[in-house]
């Protein structure tokens, strides 16, 4: 029996409508059956994967190791850091009985290794010669969300954090910066992502940090999204967990810290930034599936010439796969594939056969055309680059066209009402002035540009003296 799906609605017409409807139907993931989760699909798992294996690449380059540290901390870790316990109480989850008695200490549900990894640190380190320590992790936390949205905001999530210890502060920077680096290029190159990188403000920065670097970058509806962050720890778990070592002239130091994470939030933002009505439109560079090829009829010498493709294309080392399903109509193959977002599509029928020909389809433009058998390899790799460079310069163009300057509140508050998007504005750096902004219009502090020339001028919205201009926007 034909399995038929339900038509997606208008991206165009409503934004939360189609999203999740697009995320189930493409069969990325579904609602898990506690609040808040959700349930990772083979096809939506590999787009994670696809992450996981081009980053972790780029981790371990750098010299950081992978390594994997317990789900439950201890109730008194988190305190020990107390600005990084008040930042994190209200996500919390918290065990009170195990193996059916109660616990003499509460255990809290991972929501970020600090605390645990850190602990550990204290017994590793013990001399400048153990130093760096860089660890990687790639596993889940939990934080409870009170509003869940597949992967933009689930109470579980997964994600990446790196962890490392330096013996001076200017390396523990450097590595805080590598990593800001690191992400952009993956959103740039990989996701096709253009975004801002700054610095957050004090009051928004990682409860435990120095200071937070952050990548922003802009969804549709002009919303900003925090798409990852890289943060200075300072002292300030080495001091509470006595993370120490012996310096080359024998004299006990306490260790400088980063950390930095990338999670699953970074699909949500890459659907939601490429998708059109027909569904989803996947970079390339991040697609599990590149081209997929539809053999058209029954003619055993149709499936063996889309076999014979698939195999140029994989000995070419390009993500292809034949759909060899043969309870689905064309026209519903067509619409299955559009809407996962793979960015060809390679037609082969009696008539391509007989002419030694393919159709290739793009998902970007819908652009068709008619390649020779034996040149299919080499158009594919030049669309799939044309495609990547594509929806790269269509979110740069948007990025661009929605980023904007306001010296008045009354230009802020009037961009916000309209179009929105970032709003480059002198600030006080006072945080009630901050709450007041985002009261009036619903924009948030999300940073201060990287290498912000020094201002004299009056707070948007204040008017006490502004030093720098620093991007607001709503937050999504």
């Amino acid at each position: 029996m034909m399995f038929e799906k339900k038509a997606i609605p208008k991206k165009s017409d409503g934004l939360s409508a189609w999203y999740n409807r697009v995320v189930l139907e493409a069969e990325l993931a579904d609602y898990g059956p506690v609040k808040g989760t959700m349930i990772f699909r083979p096809y939506g798992y590999a787009i994670w994967e696809r992450i996981h294996t081009i980053l972790d690449a780029d981790i371990r380059a750098h010299g950081v190791e992978n390594a994997y540290f317990p789900l439950f901390i201890p109730e008194s870790f988190l305190q020990k850091e107390q600005q990084h316990v008040k930042g994190f109480s209200p996500e919390l989850a918290v065990v009170t009985i195990g193996g059916g008695e109660e616990l003499a200490e509460r255990l809290i549900v991972r929501p970020t290794s600090e605390t645990i990894m850190y602990h550990t640190y204290a017994k590793w380190i013990q001399s400048w010669r153990d130093l760096p320590l860089q660890i990687n992790q790639w596993n889940n936390v939990v934080r409870w969300e009170k509003r869940a949205y597949l992967f933009l905001r689930t109470t579980e999530f997964l994600w990446q954090e790196g962890h490392t210890a330096h013996a001076t502060h200017e390396e523990a920077l450097a590595c805080a910066r590598w990593a800001m680096d690191m992400y952009t290029s993956f959103y740039r190159n990989v996701l096709a992502l253009p975004g801002y990188v700054g610095t957050k403000s004090a009051a928004e920065k990682f409860a435990g940090a120095d200071m937070t670097l952050t990548y922003e970058t802009l969804m549709p509806e002009g919303k900003a999204l925090q798409s990852c962050t890289s943060h200075d720890l300072g002292q300030n778990f080495s001091r509470p967990f006595a993370i120490t070592f012996l310096d080359e002239s024998g004299k006990t130091q306490y260790v400088w810290q980063t950390s930095w994470g990338l999670s699953t939030r970074s699909i949500g933002a890459l659907l939601l930034a490429h998708g059109d009505d027909q569904g989803l439109r996947l970079p390339p560079r991040i697609a599990p599936v590149q081209v997929i090829i539809l053999p058209i009829g029954e003619q055993a010498a149709v499936l063996t010439a889309a076999q014979q493709t698939a195999a140029r294309l994989a000995d070419a080392g390009i993500r292809a796969q034949v759909d060899v399903r043969d309870n689905e109509r064309l026209g519903f193959k067509i619409n299955k594939w559009e809407l996962r977002g793979v960015p060809l599509r390679i037609e082969i029928g009696p008539r391509e056969v007989n002419d030694g020909q393919a159709t290739i389809v793009r998902r970007d433009t819908f652009a068709k055309e008619t390649v020779g058998s034996e040149a299919v390899t080499a158009r594919t790799e030049e669309l799939l680059t044309a495609i990547q460079s594509n929806l790269h310069r269509e979110a740069a163009d948007f990025l661009e066209t929605h980023t904007h300057t306001a010296i008045t509140f009354d230009t802020f508050q009037h961009i916000m009402a309209g179009e929105r998007g970032f709003i480059l504005a002198p600030w006080c750096e006072d945080p009630a002035c901050a709450e007041q902004i985002k009261a009036a219009t619903k924009a948030t502090v999300r940073c201060l540009p990287l290498g912000a020339a020094a201002v004299r001028e009056p707070c948007v919205r204040c008017g006490s003296v502004a030093r720098h201009r620093w991007y607001f926007a709503q937050a999504y």
